[in-house]
């Protein structure tokens, strides 16, 4: 189901290329500022189809998969971007695993190649040394002393002339993100091309409201779904240039970035706003730029939201959303924002509780199982079929999060199927 003022993208779609079209009048506007500096438009775009030149000249196919292990830089989002104009599937993966998560996620993937920052290669080689898996290529950005046979990210990017790209179907597959494995692995969650252009015209542009004058800053790293949107697939949809941050998003490391970037939009998730509020360093309302923030990730304590809003004047629009759907689907308002609840259904998606028998509930303020529906939705689980007919029924993706509503259509967490303890969110 669409959005009805929301045009579907074309069947032939890539979203890297789609970026490029967007942007090609804001060649010299500032995309990405990250630790090392700024990349505008123009570069970015130039970047994007090097590397994807580069892949190919490494001898990836097109649906090959690359384990994608890299610190939030220009770095991370070129090589995201370069990936899927190419083709090839990257397979992004946090950052603060075991050796042993990433041997179990490149042997899964079966990745031909390694994209990885530098400070994260020891845990990396360590992976691959006591994988069964073999990784063809290994490709470092912001490294030194590379292994032999690895390949330097700046060094290859500049090697490399511009490439047409491929010719990608809308539902092809085009990028992984691995679900946290609550329960037992992890799942390698399969997205399409077109998902990415969904949840930026249906939660980006129809929630957000992003515009080109916007910076944003989101603390949720790029290989989470939410991240991936705040960060990448939301800003530069619009033109708008993103803050992106290495480092941990403590309250400190935050607080730099708010007032020396002047970010209009953050988003963060109710463990960071809490942390933030109870901190020393707390900035003045007036050391700052924020016109909107957002949080997901858990349930937003009411009076997390209502400190903050005091505060800073603006409001923080709590939603829920999921690797599986990529994005945000049930979300507060600008100007609409009830505090202690997840808001209305995403224009675009719908939402309905249901009982233990499946039977859908009609009442208000009754308990029951969350169910979505709406053109984000992932393809699968990757080589988990029962997992995947569990999760993905028809139209309909189930959530694992109990929900009530009340007579006015605000939905409230109300618990994780499963009761599983999950902490600091």
């Amino acid at each position: 189901m669409s959005h009805p003022e929301t045009a579907a993208p074309p069947e032939r779609f890539n979203f890297a290329r789609h970026l490029m079209a967007v942007n090609a009048a804001r060649a010299d506007k500032s995309a990405l500022i990250d630790d090392a500096g700024t990349l505008t438009y123009g570069q970015l775009a130039d970047q994007i189809q090097r590397f994807a030149s580069a892949l190919a000249a490494l001898g990836l196919r097109r649906e090959d998969r690359v384990l994608l292990l890299m610190h939030d830089c220009s770095d991370w989002v070129a090589s995201f971007l370069g990936a899927l104009h190419a083709g090839v599937v990257p397979v992004c993966v946090n950052t603060l695993l075991t050796a042993k998560d990433y041997a179990y996620m490149l042997a899964d993937s079966r990745a031909q190649a390694a994209i990885v920052s530098g400070a994260l290669l020891p845990t990396l080689q360590s992976a691959m040394d006591g994988g069964a898996h073999e990784v063809k290529q290994l490709i470092v950005s912001r490294g030194q002393d590379l292994p032999a046979g690895a390949h330097d990210w700046a060094q290859l990017v500049a090697a490399h002339a511009h490439a047409a790209g491929a010719d990608t179907h809308g539902d092809e597959p085009a990028f992984w993100l691995y679900s946290s494995g609550s329960t037992g692995s992890p799942k390698g969650t399969v997205h399409t091309q077109a998902n990415l252009y969904w949840t930026a015209e249906l939660y980006g542009k129809g929630v957000l409201n992003l515009r080109e004058t916007d910076v944003v800053f989101s603390a949720a790293k790029l290989f989470f779904a939410y991240g991936l949107g705040n960060a990448l697939s939301f800003p530069l949809s619009v033109g708008a240039s993103v803050v992106l941050m290495a480092e941990r998003p403590t309250p400190q490391a935050t607080f730099k970035r708010m007032v020396d970037h002047q970010p209009t939009v953050f988003y963060g998730a109710p463990t960071g706003y809490g942390g933030m509020l109870a901190s020393p360093d707390l900035p003045a309302r007036s050391a700052v730029s924020l016109r909107l923030c957002s949080s997901a990730g858990e349930a937003l304590p009411r009076d997390i939201g209502e400190r903050w809003t005091a505060h800073f004047g603006c409001e923080i629009i709590d939603g829920i959303g999921s690797t599986e759907m990529l994005h945000v689907f049930l979300s507060n308002r600008p100007g609409d924002v009830r505090y202690g609840t997840t808001g209305k259904p995403v224009p675009g998606y719908e939402v309905q509780l249901r009982d233990e028998d499946g039977s859908v509930i009609d009442g208000h303020n009754r308990i029951g199982d969350l169910y979505i529906q709406g053109p984000s939705a992932a393809l699968m689980y990757w080589n988990n079929r029962g997992k995947s007919r569990d999760t993905f029924q028809g139209n309909w993706t189930k959530s694992g999060d109990k929900y009530t509503r009340d007579p006015d259509g605000y939905y409230t967490y109300a618990g994780r199927n499963d009761d599983m303890l999950k902490v600091s969110g």
